[in-house]
């Protein structure tokens, strides 16, 4: 089973071919940003025409169990998700409506301070806000994952210990091994992991020991440490893939609405773009290369096919309906 916690593709006929090749039975697939609610419903209408056209090749994911509906029928289940709460406005009774159109992860900030908690590029991390911590019980009632993968430490470790229900950081890796905003201190992985929460390994360059020219055994060997240190039932992978996109795709991404400046965000000196994935993960195709790496490290065939799919798997099938 191969899951993948975050892809942001510029998604073709192509790219859904690839995920085939690939083996890939199911992928969250970011479709917010800095949307509003009608503006993210557009969005899910253009992956309903997507469904309706490419019916032999992907199908809509609500359900851990549609996973295994995908897999007997060759396709791979798409699972939606937002890497800002912009799509829930300021109006806390859209948490339930986005979640009926067919969200499950929510990130409560996007690198910036949100109405719900502080992101990771903020200067002071004020930690939860009022608003936040309502929102958090409503996304735990309806089964609208929390997802902290671009927010600060401080109110990751808070949301972590606040929430009744395991939260996630979909794409990430330690800190530890590679310094970035946006990667993760061992006090805030340990924090998400203690109450039974997910952490999905980025293969996005910035993220990346070496950035692009990272080696297969560097970021294998970096899981492997992970396994020993938290626990393999608690790790994924969240590739980050932007493939196609092109690169006025990061100025909206960092800049959205909230600026007239251009963000050039970490590792881009002179401007926005996307880097060079690594040579040994290009594509979706390459998610055998990635479990053949796993295994090289010495990890056994249980902990490599959890971290490869059924650590996902488990946590979608507990985490995606309503609370208890």
């Amino acid at each position: 089973m191969r899951i993948d916690g975050l892809q942001y593709a510029n998604w073709s006929e192509k790219i859904f071919r690839q995920l085939r090749e690939g083996g890939v039975d199911a992928v969250h697939v970011t479709i917010a940003y800095h949307e509003s609610f009608r503006e993210t419903v557009l969005n899910f209408e253009r992956w309903n025409r997507w469904f309706e056209q490419y019916p032999d090749l992907i199908m809509k994911g609500l359900w851990a169990q549609d996973i295994d509906r995908a897999r007997e029928s060759g396709r791979t289940a798409i699972f939606f998700g937002f890497q800002n709460p912009s799509p829930m406005e300021d109006d806390i009774g859209l948490v339930e409506i986005l979640h009926t159109l067919g969200a499950r992860f929510m990130q409560l900030t996007y690198n910036n301070q949100s109405l719900l908690a502080t992101g990771c590029y903020e200067a002071e991390d004020s930690g939860l806000t009022r608003m936040g911590r309502e929102v958090i019980d409503e996304m735990n009632r309806v089964g609208l994952v929390v997802d902290m993968s671009h927010s600060g430490d401080r109110s990751t470790i808070e949301a972590a210990e606040y929430s009744q229900r395991p939260i996630a950081i979909t794409h990430a890796n330690p800190y530890a091994w590679q310094p970035a905003l946006r990667n993760k201190r061992h006090e805030v992985i340990q924090a998400v992991v203690d109450k039974g929460g997910m952490l999905g390994f980025s293969l996005y360059p910035h993220h990346l020991k070496d950035k692009s020219a990272c080696t297969l055994q560097s970021f294998c060997d970096m899981v492997a440490r992970a396994a020993d240190t938290y626990g393999a039932q608690h790790l994924g992978i969240g590739s980050d893939l932007c493939q196609d996109q092109p690169d006025s795709v990061v100025e909206w991404m960092r800049v959205g609405r909230w600026t007239k400046r251009i963000d050039y965000g970490e590792g881009s000196a002179s401007a926005p773009g996307f880097p060079d994935m690594p040579a040994w993960f290009q594509d979706n195709r390459h998610f055998g290369t990635l479990e053949q790496g796993l295994r090289a490290t010495g990890l056994s065939d249980e902990d490599v096919g959890g971290i490869m799919g059924k650590n996902w798997y488990r946590f979608f099938a507990e985490n995606f309906g309503p609370q208890g």
